[in-house]
């Protein structure tokens, strides 16, 4: 896992600008802690910052082949091809020869052989660029589900890219502007593919390629969901999803670096960490490691809300036990999740002031501990949205309401793990105007129901329930993802995500609604697939979102805060608070949701911190 970071100028030569590509790839420092390397010819620069994980010695980058003394290839690369072993090995047996044992060089030679069509020979997470020097072509290459990120920026004669906006905005060129429109992606909770929240750059949506020539760049995509009929019986299919779960696990088990589990004690982290134990035990390589955040005090004094009905720890320990995990709980004070220093890295880590609050500190607090004892971690993430696990899935009103079905269900704003309430709550109302939150919401809505592929003949709840899974596994899921490796990279820690390999993505996108909910619960086909590994405990706990804490002081600490920002005359954010809703929130006499308090802190630190200029 790396970061990488890139610069295409077709009017201009970029040997004599290595001082603008070390900023750039500089800023890729986080993702990539172990090493760092630039290529460079007239009309292409390249930058890489990288986390050893396989063939530590020999996978360094910028990679290229050679051929007749002449470079014909070069690539900066970040993430794993997990059937790299496989691949190298077919084509050794079409002629080519390799100098390292990297899944990098099997990247460069399978585009050799393969051209263009190698993106469908991959099972992985990642991004990166291929550079043709003969031909003076880049290639901008992204995942299929989009795990890993990947960030352009048109230019009049090129383009500039990196792994995170942040790579893009060290250019000289570059301004972090954002305007309504991008305002209102920012506040909308619904990830759009392609959209990068500021203006002129965007993402390499999830299976595509972008293609830069000298002509212009042109998209293609290599992989979307497809509807197929799916004929396996119930026996069968629950048979299926642990082939290729087993299957899964093994190949992302492989690293040659220490590696973990995150384990929440939920069913779908309990499953990865069961089958990974079971996988490391056959081979005599256990026990696996696993590790659980918490807060001071929760399990002990743990209420039940809407969201969650029981604390994770014992349900952690129970898994952890059942599976012989070596397990660590990772815990957390209100002090850490206040500090500033904290605070800052997170916003450093996103670009962007998502308002997630202290989700996203705790989960960049808890990956800081990790790496100290793991480089690599396989997480739980995604079970949801594949399998069908979040509570708006079983509720009509969300299922049949005319929105995506995660605002349906959380509110006009609230998000999974957050407490409903509007997120803009405390924006004025002119700033509410001009960026409509609603209307883009809507907009974006109906251009994803448009994409959904259908079978003839469904049923009208089958039809409904497609485009449902359709929703979360191109939107809601975007969000997820980006959270969680900005937050891992951050710190130089790989988090891998097996429930997101396309096969078993493809697989169970396909299965019938009535057979994912056979016993008329969430994620039938999971549990009965795993039965085997899990306590029963675990195995029948109600789905509980990502923890929150408890902690009254919290909330009092956000409130201080915001009562300091509506008296601050020189803050940035000002202009955009509606002052009496921010003083309401301050006092705790009004309905702001401590999400929306979130959001405003948040801008205030982004607008300070990145000098973004907003053009409402």
């Amino acid at each position: 896992m790396c970061g990488i970071a890139g610069w295409i100028a077709y009017d201009r030569d970029l040997t004599a600008e290595r001082e603008v590509l070390d900023a750039m790839t500089r800023t890729m420092s986080c993702r990539g802690p172990d090493a760092g390397g630039v290529w460079a010819d007239t009309h292409a620069a390249l930058g890489h910052r990288r986390l050893a994980v396989i063939d530590v010695e020999g996978g360094k980058q910028p990679m290229a082949v050679e051929r007749d003394g002449r470079t014909v290839l070069v690539t900066t690369y970040s993430g794993e091809i997990y059937n790299y072993r496989e691949l190298r090995d077919e084509l050794i047996a079409r002629g080519h020869a390799f100098r390292t044992s990297s899944d990098t060089e099997v990247a460069l030679h399978a585009y050799l052989e393969w051209g263009e069509g190698f993106t469908e020979r991959l099972n992985g997470m990642y991004a990166f660029a291929l550079w043709e020097p003969r031909e003076r072509q880049l290639l901008l290459v992204r995942d299929r589900m989009g795990i890993k990120p990947l960030y352009y920026y048109p230019t009049p004669d090129g383009v500039i890219f990196g792994s995170e906006p942040k790579a893009i905005l060290a250019h000289p060129a570059v301004r972090p502007e954002v305007d309504a429109e991008g305002l209102a992606e920012l506040l909308a909770f619904t990830k759009t593919p392609g959209h990068a929240v500021y203006r002129g750059m965007y993402e390499v949506r999830p299976g595509h390629v972008v293609r830069v020539r000298p002509e212009g760049l042109a998209e293609r995509r290599y992989w979307a969901l497809e509807a197929r009929e799916h004929t396996d019986d119930r026996e069968t299919t629950v048979r299926r999803v642990r082939e290729l779960l087993d299957d899964i696990v093994e190949r992302q088990l492989i690293a040659d670096v220490p590696l973990c589990t995150l384990l929440s004690g939920g069913l779908d982290s309990s499953v990865i960490t069961a089958l990974a134990a079971k996988r490391l035990g056959a081979a005599g390589k256990g026990p696996v490691r696993s590790f659980a955040v918490d807060f001071v005090g929760q399990t002990e004094n743990f209420t039940a809300d809407a969201l969650r009905g029981t604390p994770d720890g014992p349900y952690a320990h129970a898994l952890a036990e059942h599976a012989g995990s070596d397990h660590q709980d990772i815990v957390l004070d209100t002090a850490a999740l206040m500090d500033e220093a904290n605070r800052d890295a997170v916003l450093t880590a996103r670009d962007l002031p998502f308002g997630s609050g202290e989700s996203d500190t705790s989960l960049y607090l808890l990956f800081k501990e990790i790496r100290k004892h793991s480089t690599v971690a396989l997480s739980g993430e995604s079970a949801d949205e594949v399998f069908g696990g979040y509570r708006w899935f079983h509720d009509e009103d969300a299922v049949w309401g005319d929105t995506f079905p995660w605002i349906s269900s959380l509110g006009t704003g609230g998000f999974a793990g957050r407490e409903s309430g509007g997120s803009a709550g405390l924006l004025h109302r002119d700033v509410l105007d001009r960026i409509d939150i609603e209307g883009y919401r809507d907009a974006r809505y109906r251009e994803a129901l448009a994409e959904v592929p259908h079978l003839p003949g469904e049923s009208r709840l089958e039809h409904r329930m497609r485009e449902i899974s359709y929703l979360h596994l191109t939107r809601f899921v975007q969000y997820l993802l980006d959270r969680k490796d900005r937050a891992s990279m951050a710190v130089g820690l790989e988090v891998r995500v097996p429930f997101c390999d396309h096969r078993l993505v493809e697989y169970v996108f396909n299965t019938p609604w009535s057979l994912k909910t056979f016993d008329g619960r969430e994620k039938s086909l999971l549990r009965a697939a795993t039965l085997d590994v899990l306590p029963e405990s675990v195995a029948q706990r109600v789905k509980s979102p990502y923890p929150s804490t408890q902690d009254t002081r919290y909330a009092d600490a956000l409130r201080d805060r915001v009562r300091a920002l509506a008296a601050d005359s020189s803050s940035p954010a000002r202009p955009l608070i509606d002052r009496d809703a921010a003083e309401r929130a301050a006092k705790g006499t009004g309905h702001e949701s401590r999400q929306s308090m979130e959001v405003a802190l948040g801008l205030d630190s982004w607008l300070r911190r990145y000098g973004a200029e907003l053009t409402l």
